[in-house]
């Protein structure tokens, strides 16, 4: 069955979110009376809802990593015009991303699109329900080979009550046998909206640990407050 824009709201609210529906994180967060604007996400892909999947690039890409380290951070996120904060230059969950690598001392790799989401709300939306509804994996810029990591901090937004379909583009492409992957994402209202079972199911053989959930506008502007909800998270 199509996913809408209205079909998903009013299930969320009746079923998933109840009153936090109101705010549901990114994409698929209605526009109330704040004024919010913003695809409650971070850096995006394809705006083409079925276009070319796989690593656009010619091989993997080396990620930013300390000597020594068995942990990566890994994340997407989108800037431009992101739910309840605005335009912004950085993306959400790339705020709390930096902050788990700074706690962890892991390396950092960014999950990029082979073509970038539109950087206006709506317009992202649209995209990524499109993507949502046609099942689309998005072509990525590039690759990291994650062999070398036993712990994999995963990134992400939450957009229409999922993992962004990009997201899956790179999860589908390696082998987490043995792996753990410790799961954080930012929202409007939604939490993780059940996502660390999507990132299971998308990564089977690995460890998918409990999962960390902020809000966006605590991303962008309460950042001692990300950082506690980091520091506990990580403890």
């Amino acid at each position: 069955m199509e996913v809408t824009r209205r079909l998903f709201i009013g299930m969320a609210g009746a079923a998933i979110l109840g009153s936090a529906a109101l705010t549901l994180s990114a994409c698929g967060a209605p526009r109330g009376a704040e004024q919010p604007s913003g695809a409650g996400a971070t850096a995006g892909a394809s705006a083409e809802p079925t276009g070319s999947t796989g690593v656009a690039s010619e091989g993997p890409s080396p990620a930013t990593v300390p000597a020594g380290t068995d942990a990566i951070v890994v994340y997407f996120s989108r800037a431009g015009e992101n739910y309840g904060v605005g335009y912004v230059e950085e993306g959400n969950t790339a705020v709390v991303a930096k902050m788990v690598a700074e706690a962890t001392g892991a390396g950092m790799f960014e999950v990029a699109p082979a073509k970038a989401y539109p950087e206006g709300y709506d317009e992202c939306c649209n995209v990524a329900l499109a993507e949502k509804n046609g099942g689309a994996r998005p072509a990525i810029a590039k690759d990291v080979d994650i062999a070398p990591y036993k712990t994999v901090y995963l990134g992400y937004p939450i957009w229409w009550g999922d993992v962004p379909m990009c997201v899956y583009t790179f999860l589908e492409t390696h082998d987490w046998t043995g792996k753990t992957i410790r799961p954080f994402c930012t929202h409007a209202g939604s939490g993780l909206a059940g996502t660390a079972g999507s990132v299971a199911s998308a990564c089977p053989g690995a460890d998918v640990a409990q999962g960390l959930a902020i809000t966006g506008t605590t991303a962008q502007n309460s950042r001692d407050q990300a950082r506690e909800e980091v520091r506990g998270w990580l403890a």
